[in-house]
């Protein structure tokens, strides 16, 4: 038999690894693994429309509402001031704002407090116990000098 014979083989054999090798790494610890390869791919034209199409039609089976708002949002492209950002939520309906406005929302991660340190760090933002303010600390300079004349020697 001659060798072109065994071409499509070939081809249908690697196809079927590489489907097994990204099934795997889909599974392994959420995707973790297959992330940075989609990344990857993205890069290409063709395949980052795929990926948007596959997100978006998920997104219609799981929240129609948002999947709508995610189309409307693309569509208006990629806003760079927030006069745009205004535009584009303008277009969207109450419900689909809503769903939009709750995804964007959920993307932050909560900061939870675990001791009283980071509780007040985040009470008075970031800088930790706020300082006393006083006449003598009001003035540059004045933090360290005490007020009163110069000591005597005994």
């Amino acid at each position: 038999m001659p060798g072109y014979v065994w071409i499509p083989f070939i081809v249908i054999g690697v196809l079927l690894v590489l489907l097994l090798v990204v099934a795997v790494l889909g599974r392994v610890r959420n995707g973790r693994y297959l992330r940075p390869v989609v990344v990857l791919l993205a890069r290409i034209p063709f395949m980052k429309r795929w990926f948007q199409r596959m997100s978006v039609s998920q997104l219609e089976r799981s929240n129609p509402e948002l999947a709508s708002a995610v189309k409307k949002m693309q569509a208006f492209g990629e806003p760079t001031s927030p006069d745009q950002v205004q535009r584009a939520l303008r277009v969207l309906t109450p419900a689909e704002r809503k769903a939009y406005m709750d995804a964007a929302g959920s993307d932050a991660p909560a900061v939870e407090p675990t001791n009283r340190q980071q509780r007040r760090r985040l009470e008075h933002g970031g800088a930790g116990m706020p300082v006393k303010s006083s006449a003598a600390s009001s003035r540059p300079g004045a933090a360290g000098r005490k007020t009163g004349g110069k000591k005597k020697k005994r």
